[in-house]
């Protein structure tokens, strides 16, 4: 055996979950990273203007905290440098794996053993199987007709183009979401024309960034329970959101307001003030947050399409009103297949059942970590563990400490796996999915939340103090033993 535990991704969730083995005194574990260096999401998007919309003080680690944040928000770079010295200090590199794709794993009842195929063809074999890929890690590009002719440059906004100058050129966002309304005002100064491609107008608030003083550093690192305090403030008041987003969305009226008063104020033009507005609840699509996405959007090179793409030419994007739309270079800003699971990896549990195939009506799982079916097996950040109003990283470490709670009860009494009853993985999601049609992002619109079955298999529906209760310990009731 190659080790007790495999982790596949290096990413926020792999990292934490290696970090959080580690710091248990647990050591015989491996990090399966695809690419070449840790980071994941804020590895792999480099798009102009990339930041985080939840501020640093909770979208950090609670057993790692930076006192050196420069802003509010962080951007990419402080990210992505913030996960690498989490892996150097916590002596995480020496367990990854680097440039290693999974291609699929396997189950073996007789040993109780997980053997994991790489794409370059090596086998490993461990007893645990941990998947931290996350659902932002396969971008969703929309099949165009014509695109094939298309003479320009193509490229998705997570996997950013850097060779390509975009100054002095004729170039197509496609998608309003949120890396789309970061890339926008990076670009438009530079661009000859910016042809904004909108599907839906999305709710937008103000960002509100700003330095962190060098008062405020101080005070982080110098005064006892400061930064631990300025942490437990910022949860509540993000926490808060929850009661509209899952319990009352009539609540979000008020906020609705207050976003409609941002749009009037930032947007003279009453035609373009129209299509900018949206006609959905807020918070049933993702909320944005943004100071210069309007701006930019006034600018003289700017237009805002609205009427839904049909076809690409060689050099012209087409619209369905006729119009033709003079393109050098199309960048899609589309998003991710977030309910797709874990896609194009095979996995087999008991008896040979392929997880795509257990997935079929939609992914689920046992409080988002354990699926019927595949022992052994945890996921960090699975379905239904997703966020609309807080920060994923706090849902993580409540998967960390199921995970371990798991390992250890197994540990004490001998256990050679455990697999969670499917009984009790229907009834979890049954209760969950009923809890779902009151929450805002039933109401109505169209979103990446909702699976092709029209299942919401992302996101949470509920407070993050309530999911974090519900795995505060190991439960082997409601999992099948085997010594």
């Amino acid at each position: 055996m190659d080790s007790e535990v495999i982790i596949v991704g290096a990413g926020f969730a792999g990292l934490g979950m290696a970090i959080a083995l580690k710091r248990r005194g647990f050591d015989s574990f491996l990090v399966l990273e695809r690419a070449a260096e840790v980071g994941g999401t804020w590895r792999d998007n480099t798009y102009p203007g990339c930041a985080c919309d939840i501020p640093t003080s909770l979208y950090s680690f609670s057993f790692a905290s930076n006192p050196a944040w420069t802003r509010v928000y962080p951007r990419q770079a402080e990210l992505l440098d913030y996960l690498k010295s989490c892996a150097t200090n916590y002596g995480i590199r020496s367990h990854i794996r680097f440039n290693t794709e999974l291609r699929e794993a396997r189950y073996d009842e007789t040993s109780a053993t997980w053997t994991a195929q790489t794409v370059d063809g090596r086998t490993l074999v461990s007893r645990f199987l941990i998947s931290a890929m996350g659902p932002l890690s396969k971008p969703n590009i929309p099949h165009f007709a014509g695109l094939d002719r298309f003479a320009g440059a193509t490229f998705h906004s997570a996997a950013w183009d850097a060779s390509v100058d975009l100054r002095g050129k004729r170039v197509a966002v496609i998608g309003t979401g949120a890396s789309a309304i970061q890339i926008v005002p990076e670009i438009a100064p530079v661009v000859a024309h910016l042809s904004v491609f909108q599907r839906t107008p999305p709710w937008i608030i103000p960002r509100r960034d700003i330095p962190i003083t060098s008062r405020q550093l101080a005070l982080r690192r110098r005064v006892p329970g400061y930064a631990w305090l300025g942490r437990k403030l910022l949860y509540w008041m993000l926490e808060l959101r929850a009661i509209g987003f899952t319990v009352n969305p009539k609540l979000l009226q008020a906020q609705e307001v207050l976003a409609l008063r941002n749009l009037r104020r930032r947007v003279s033009d009453p035609e373009l003030r129209r299509r900018l507005t949206p006609d959905y609840r807020l918070g049933c699509k993702r909320v944005l947050i943004s100071d210069d996405y309007y701006t930019a959007l006034q600018r003289e090179n700017v237009d805002v399409v609205t009427t839904p793409i049909v076809e690409f030419s060689e050099h012209v994007i087409r619209t369905e009103d006729g119009a033709e739309h003079p393109i050098d270079v199309a960048i899609f800003a589309t998003g991710f297949r977030a309910s797709d699971g874990i896609a194009p990896i095979r996995m087999y549990g008991t008896a040979g059942r392929e997880l795509g195939d257990a997935w079929r009506d939609g992914m689920a799982a046992y409080l988002g970590t354990s699926v019927a079916g595949f022992p052994n097996f945890f996921t960090i950040i699975g379905p239904n563990t997703g966020l609309g109003h807080n920060s994923m990283v706090l849902m993580m470490e409540a998967q960390y400490r199921y995970v371990l709670d798991a390992l250890g009860y197994m540990k004490r009494c001998g256990l050679r796996a455990i697999d969670v009853r499917r009984p009790v993985q229907d009834a979890f999601n049954a209760r969950l999915q009923s809890r779902m049609k009151n929450t805002v992002w039933a109401s109505g619109c169209s979103s990446w939340y909702i699976d092709a079955h029209g299942k919401n298999t992302t996101l949470w529906p509920g407070f993050t103090f309530a999911y974090r209760f519900l795995t505060r310990r190991f439960h082997p009731e409601r999992y099948q033993l085997t010594d």
